[in-house]
């Protein structure tokens, strides 16, 4: 786990304490705006913090990438041309999406290719 990326230690650890046997963190990283609390990607799942439920509740979701059907970069204006100009991406599993918006459109870049390298 030498080569881990991650913004924060506490998020980082959390992600560790529920991996299975032989399963290996690639990136842990922090999400910004509302319903998200962070982002894991792990050789087998990607592990989604989610804030949005009432009563101050979360869930950790993991998301198996046998069961995510598309990736997408999302933006607000258009790129001219930069296909990452964006610090967010959108993680569809059936009917559910699930919105990541990070600090920097790098982080996003990874995500984006890390999970499309497992669903394709």
């Amino acid at each position: 786990m030498a080569n881990v990326t991650y913004d924060r230690k506490e998020q980082f650890q959390q992600i560790r304490s529920g991996l299975l046997d032989g399963e290996q963190i690639i990136a842990v990283y922090d999400a910004i705006g509302t319903g998200t609390g962070f982002i894991g990607l792990t050789d087998r799942r990607v592990i989604i913090q989610d804030r949005s439920f009432v009563g101050k509740k979360f869930a950790i979701t993991s998301i198996p990438y046998s069961k995510i059907t598309s990736v997408s970069v999302v933006s607000n204006k258009s790129w001219g041309g930069e296909f990452f100009s964006t610090g967010a991406i959108a993680v569809h599993v059936g009917t559910h999406t699930y919105e990541v918006e990070f600090r920097g459109a790098q982080k996003s870049h990874h995500v984006h290719n890390v999970i499309l390298h497992y669903i394709s």
